[in-house]
């Protein structure tokens, strides 16, 4: 029993104690090292710069296409025969057909024809901009309804002579009075120097017969009562105002004569204000 274990032990110490020891008679050799993979060293990347990009500018007779920017580009060449090239001549005008012609021998008549381009152009554009700009102005303007109302029509055979009517206009009185002979002989003998608002009678009618101003006393608003007064003509009871038949002011606290309308006579008979 003592003898299989011994046995099994140096058995064990055998296989532990077995190993390669290089004799020193031999010569040692070199282990090759392994071999590595060759180092690739790609080309950099081209910026795209002003600078750059006009290297890749086209020379001679060149076609070059891109399919990208990151691309890089194809450049091919072409000969004569081996592509079509579009004939321009038909839309050309005759004075710069010719290839060897001095440019500033046609300059005048290319820049008469620019010139009256431009005009054209400016020309067209100023009565555009014209009509807009009336459209535009015009939106501002008075409607129909209150233009209707602007203006009043009054037939004259109505008012006898001697006499004064009163009418509506814009929100104001308005008198008519029919002037015999006899008021108009007065009016006119009166010297304009001697009134307080200066105004002869022929500078306030058109007519001589037909007076026409507004009711409205220019001293405080107050409508005057007509064929009154120390003149024969308007008298305001508020504060005093005497006006002649002529509507001027003579007497009172009133400023200035009455006022006269814009009227005007677009037939016999008729008679327009406004």
């Amino acid at each position: 029993m003592q003898s299989v274990v011994r046995a099994a032990s140096l058995g064990q110490l055998a296989r532990a104690s077995a190993s390669a020891v290089p004799s020193a008679t031999a010569a040692v050799k070199d282990t090759p090292l392994p071999t590595a993979a060759p180092l690739v060293v790609q080309a950099p990347a081209t910026p795209l710069t002003s600078y750059s990009m006009s290297k890749q500018l086209l020379t001679g007779s060149q076609v070059r296409l891109s399919s990208g920017l990151g691309v890089s580009s194809q450049v091919r060449c072409y000969h004569a025969g081996n592509m079509d090239v579009p004939d321009f001549t038909y839309y050309r005008r005759s004075a710069v057909k010719d290839p060897t012609a001095k440019s500033s021998e046609t300059a005048q008549d290319r820049m008469a024809f620019s010139y009256v381009m431009a005009g054209g152009f400016g020309l067209g554009g100023a009565y555009g901009a014209k009509a807009l700009v009336n459209q535009f102005i015009s939106t501002w303007s008075a409607s129909q309804d209150v233009l209707a109302m602007a203006k009043i029509e009054i037939k004259l055979a109505d008012i006898p002579e001697g006499k004064n009517m009163t009418f509506k206009w814009r929100g104001k009185p308005l008198f008519i009075r029919h002037r015999t002979a006899q008021e108009i002989e007065i009016e006119n003998g009166v010297d304009p120097a001697t009134l307080r608002d200066p105004q002869t009678d022929s500078e306030r009618v058109k007519d001589a017969e037909w007076l026409v101003i507004l009711g409205v006393c220019t001293h405080l608003g107050c409508v005057p009562i007509a064929n009154a007064g120390e003149f024969g003509g308007y008298y305001c009871p508020c504060h005093g105002s005497h006006y002649d038949a002529s509507g001027r002011i003579r007497k009172g606290p009133a400023p200035l004569n009455l006022e006269v309308p814009f009227y005007e006579f677009p037939e016999e008979g008729m008679l327009v204000v406004g």
